[in-house]
């Protein structure tokens, strides 16, 4: 990330009032849904280091949700960040366990790679859904990414992504119904840019 880009993203935090170096969590109880999202520290591949590393985050992950009682609807990781759309009846447990595993792996990676504290991960954020509409374009977000990041030309393309089983559990005509009814039009455009 670049100084004027930091610049930047401190401007727009500070003109919200949120805090200046990390996104605002709310904590709400009972089961909700939310777009859970982590990016590696300036959006370095941290994660993408090895297909092998990529492997071991997801099955890490998927079980720290599992663990923290999120029931994860459909996920993506990326080599420099990760979505998950997830239920949740505690979002700060959830957070909480995911602070864990970020500093578990950031101080294993950093061992491999001779890099003592670097600094491998930005605090993990999270959007309560609002609506079915908002619930679906999510999903359709969460299995779109590796697409819209450039990586693949098809969903089924990535294999560090949940859309294979999606497609596979709705089929190829449901999925497109859900596409096209609930685009994703400028979804993601302000927070998660890839130049950021």
């Amino acid at each position: 990330m670049t100084s004027e880009q930091r610049c930047w993203v401190l401007s727009q935090r500070q003109g919200r009032h949120q805090p200046w170096h990390s996104p605002p969590h709310r904590y709400n109880e009972g089961r909700q849904h939310y777009h859970l999202t982590a990016a590696c520290f300036e959006h370095r591949p941290h994660l993408g280091f090895s297909d092998a590393r990529m492997d071991h985050f997801i099955t890490a992950w998927l079980e720290v949700l599992k663990a923290a009682e999120a029931e994860v609807t459909a996920w993506c990781v990326l080599p420099n960040h990760y979505h998950a759309l997830i239920e949740a009846p505690l979002i700060a447990k959830v957070l909480f366990e995911l602070g864990r595993l970020h500093g578990r792996l950031s101080r294993q990676w950093n061992e491999e790679e001779g890099s003592p504290g670097r600094q491998n991960f930005h605090r993990a954020a999270e959007r309560t859904i609002r609506s079915q509409a908002h619930f679906m374009a999510t999903l359709n977000y969460v299995h779109h990414n590796p697409v819209r990041h450039g990586y693949v030309k098809k969903w089924t393309d990535w294999p560090w992504s949940s859309a294979a089983a999606f497609l596979e559990r709705v089929g190829k005509a449901e999925a497109e119904r859900i596409w096209r009814e609930y685009p994703l039009l400028d979804y993601g455009e302000v927070w998660d840019d890839p130049a950021i």
